[in-house]
């Protein structure tokens, strides 16, 4: 079996990228490297196996291939128990990685300037949310198309009108069945709801907002599989679903039964399965109960990397039962979208051997133990159509997906270690190869001994924070084909999410000292990205301790406004009195920020608050129990 030289990247955690911190070129051993293939040289691929097989002729063919590798993963006990934690916490939405314990890191000078490449990609979409990509929308509990705000609260559909008034006024609402953890696209006239439900199952529902005083369902399927990801492109739909390993009823070891013969009894049962068992099944209006996808539909990596039937799905918002299902005998449990590309990421954290099964209900998720790699898929979006591509793997962790971009056809990463990797981070360049994603040029020992708290993407641009007492930010050029290391920035705190405004500035959200000597608390930082060779933090603000920025979180509680030059965050202080919800009102000068904290929510409803841009300056504020206008 080949190997592949370790790939590092930033662990992106929690939901996002973040803070900036001005330049130094590192020197030395332990200087960040790159590196990139020679001129007519054979490509190095990142994952030998990566190689699919192909999709198979018929359902007898798919099986067997299910069979054959289900058998390596089932034992005395069942299917194997083993334990990955890094993956229990991604599949379970805690993506947040601990913070690692502060000890001294070093600074060193800045030897040169080097002119920023481009640093500026929009991330506000019109329906009003803060998201990864241009043009690819993210579902949310509020959207708008600047006239007409819909929102969905515990299940409960809700319009209004904010095209004008002294307030949003409410047109009509409609109560969803099994919606209450649901969330929203928007598409013209027709609202996509997304509904992950307690027993591992998917729920997709339609509803027409052709006349917004009477929304009306129009469109219920019932997907028997988990709810990885969901994205609107223009108007097409799509979702990603994964159905585990099917529920058997295994024997177990007892005194009248060894190990040994509970094994064979259980890969007895594994041989007896039919193709029902492993793909994922649909029901609707119109139809009972039958499979998503063709067997012909399935790809067969080589990959070892789980044993998951991934599902893709297309579809036209307002046409929801024309489908389009393109499948993957794979597990993932992050998603990353560009305007054209799909790809499914698998992360084993621990480098643990064993196979971990997590899920609810009869199905329950395959993890492969690979030892502290990530294994990748690449898909290509066309319309409703999507088409699997290519496969790889990488040594290291991809925390999230925002870890992973696309640009131009090429994979940009930020990997983290394990124990298969050095004691660094990296930032690496794919690119499709036939059947197979190898690398095309890295930079590795970034933050050396530290952890990486975000990673922001632009056209030609990483800016990587990484975290362990001080917060270096690195700022790396993707311009050519190996990834080069402008300037390094080393500040108190870190930065969990970062914002571009504009070409010149960018702010991060995140925690730091207080600098009161009393503890720490949510910050943010203000910074000149001009010459990305020597970044410059203008500007810090502190909201004291027990507080917390939540868009370090989640960034669809972060609004740019640009014309304004005002950011709009969520802060919550958790003091004493408990949950309190903030929203900071951050206008942002030549070199300074000033602040104007309003009192918004209580308790658990802070998690809920949006500030909506409606397109022509007006804001809307929306909370756990109201929808208003917010004076900015």
């Amino acid at each position: 079996m080949l190997r592949f030289r370790p790939l590092l990247v930033l662990g992106a955690t929690a939901a996002l990228a973040a803070a900036f911190l001005a330049g130094t070129v590192v020197t030395g051993s332990d200087a960040p490297t790159g590196q990139t293939l020679a001129a007519g040289a054979d490509p190095v691929p990142v994952a030998a196996p990566g190689a699919p097989v192909g999709f198979a002729d018929d359902c007898d063919t798919l099986l067997d291939a299910y069979v054959g590798r289900a058998l390596e993963l089932v034992g005395p006990w069942g299917w194997n128990q083993g334990y990955d934690g890094a993956l229990f916490r991604s599949l379970t939405g805690n993506l947040a990685a601990d913070m690692a314990t502060p000890l001294p890191a070093s600074a060193q000078s800045m030897r040169s300037a080097a002119k920023a490449p481009a640093s500026q990609r929009a991330t506000s979409e019109e329906s009003g949310t803060n998201v990864q990509e241009s043009g690819v929308d993210e579902p949310d509990v509020v959207k708008t198309d600047g006239e007409l705000l819909v929102r969905l609260d515990d299940g409960v559909l809700t319009t209004y009108d904010v095209s004008g008034g002294s307030a949003p006024a409410e047109l009509g609402r409609l109560v969803l069945s099994r919606a209450r953890q649901g969330e929203l696209l928007l598409s013209g006239d027709t609202a996509t709801v997304v509904a992950a439900q307690d027993d591992g199952s998917t729920r997709v529902l339609t509803v027409d907002l052709a006349d917004p005083a009477g929304p009306a369902l129009t469109a219920t399927s019932e997907y028997d599989a988990r709810l990885v990801a969901a994205r609107l492109h223009g108007s097409v739909v799509r979702v990603v679903v994964a159905s585990g390993l099917p529920g058997l009823p295994f024997v177990q070891p007892r005194r009248s039964r060894t190990d040994r013969q509970a094994a064979r009894a259980n890969r007895r049962l594994v041989r007896e399965t039919t193709i029902e068992d492993w793909l994922p099944t649909i029901a609707d209006d119109a139809e009972p109960v039958r499979p998503l996808l063709d067997c012909s539909a399935v790809a067969l990596p080589e990959e070892a990397a789980g044993l998951d039937t991934l599902a893709v799905v297309g579809f036209e918002a307002d046409e929801p039962t024309e489908r389009s299902v393109q499948g993957l005998a794979a597990a993932a449990d992050v998603a990353y979208f560009s305007a054209d590309h799909l790809y499914l990421a698998t992360g084993h954290g621990t480098g643990w051997e064993d196979c971990c099964f997590i899920g609810r209900g009869p199905r329950q998720t395959s993890v492969s133990g690979l030892g502290g790699s990530t294994t990748i898929h690449d898909l290509a979006l066309d319309g409703t159509s999507t088409t699997y591509l290519a496969s790889g793997r990488v040594d290291g962790q991809v925390a999230d997906r925002w870890a992973m971009d696309e640009q131009g056809g090429v994979l940009r990463l930020a990997v983290g270690p394990t124990q298969l990797t050095g004691n660094f981070n990296s930032v690496l360049t794919l690119e499709q190869d036939g059947p197979r994603l190898v690398e095309v040029g890295r930079l590795d020992k970034l933050g050396v001994d530290e952890q990486i708290r975000s990673v922001r993407w632009f056209d030609g641009l990483a800016i990587v924070v990484t975290f362990r007492q001080v917060d270096p930010l690195y700022a790396v050029d993707l311009t050519a084909a190996a990834p080069t290391l402008l300037g390094e920035l080393k500040i108190p705190g870190f930065s969990e999410y970062l914002h571009p405004l504009g070409k010149n500035r960018m702010i991060g959200i995140g925690q730091g000292p207080t600098g009161t000597g009393r503890g720490w608390g949510a910050q943010v930082g203000f910074f000149n990205v001009t010459d990305l060779a020597d970044v410059q933090r203008l500007d810090v603000l502190s909201y004291g301790r027990n507080t917390q920025a939540l868009a370090g979180m989640d960034p669809r509680q972060l609004t740019w406004l640009p014309e304004r030059r005002t950011v709009l965050t969520v802060v919550e202080d958790y003091g004493r009195a408990g949950r309190t919800g903030y929203v900071s009102v951050l206008h942002l000068h030549h070199r300074q920020i000033s602040n104007r904290m309003v009192e918004v929510e209580h308790g658990s409803d802070v998690d809920e608050v949006r500030t909506v841009p409606l397109g022509d300056g007006r804001v809307v504020l929306v909370t756990g129990s109201e929808v208003s206008y917010f004076a900015v």
